[in-house]
């Protein structure tokens, strides 16, 4: 679990996170969303070190990471995987050398190890061995996001963080990609939080919500509970299409 207690982050006298604090689940997907300028960019680079915040605390499992010596950080972020929103494989490696290129750099196994564990996590997220020597230009953008999953869990990792991780791809294959997360957050037990506008992946998947607004704590809950909540500013970022404000009112007429 991860605790965010109190947390205000600002740039030059600018307070782009106004005192947040919520708590994100082992085994959900957590996400952020807001509009653009809301801070949820800037909350989730907090969360992984990116940005010191100005005051409060953020907790991996109770561990302050602000307190936290070299050593700690180092150890913490063998725990974290990303998934980056352009995928962000190597271009000059191929399917197979993306995802062992963590384990190279972090894991202490043989040869054979991390291989074995590079082909059980491309099996996991169904990339055939027929395309595990390919670069990823060789590849489309679904299997693209796929083998960068796969990167991502390699490391067996306590904490999985993604940026936008249906930015580029099709209604369909988002899809696809959504429920692969999900999966691998439940499967394993992993903490998993994802910043997202897409009003798809936030009713497929959204276990536990959080809405910010101008830096702001606007609304936390389940993508059930969206489905009823009388917050107007999260009716009018989520409910913005017409299609969506239909099925809203159809939720509520059942």
């Amino acid at each position: 679990m991860i605790e965010v207690k109190d947390v205000v982050k600002s740039f030059d006298g600018n307070v782009v996170l106004d005192h947040i604090s919520t708590e994100m689940h082992d085994g959900e997907v957590n996400m952020i969303i807001g509009q653009s300028g809301s801070g949820k960019t800037v909350l989730m680079k907090s969360l992984i070190g990116l940005h010191q915040v100005d005051c409060g605390q953020i907790l991996y499992d109770g561990r302050d990471l602000a307190r936290m010596k070299e050593k700690e950080i180092r150890e913490l972020h063998r725990e974290v995987g990303m998934l980056f929103q352009g995928s962000a494989l190597f271009d000059s490696m191929t399917v197979m050398e993306n995802v062992l290129f963590p384990m190279e750099m972090f894991a202490r196994q043989s040869t054979t190890q991390m291989r074995a564990r590079a082909e059980f996590c491309l099996r996991r997220v169904e990339m055939p061995e027929r395309v595990w020597n390919l670069m990823p230009s060789e590849i489309s953008g679904g299997q693209q996001k796929r083998v960068a999953i796969a990167r991502a869990i390699v490391l067996e990792p306590k904490y999985l963080f993604c940026d936008e991780p249906n930015s580029g791809l099709d209604p369909k294959t988002s899809l696809v990609i959504d429920a692969l997360i999900q999966d691998i957050t439940r499967e394993y037990n992993i903490c998993t939080i994802v910043n997202s506008h897409d009003m798809n992946s936030i009713m497929e998947i959204g276990d536990n919500i959080l809405f910010l607004k101008n830096g702001k704590k606007e609304w936390q809950g389940s993508r059930h509970e969206i489905m009823t909540s009388d917050n107007e500013a999260l009716n009018d970022f989520v409910f913005a299409s017409e299609l969506f404000k239909k099925i809203k009112q159809n939720n509520r007429n059942v």
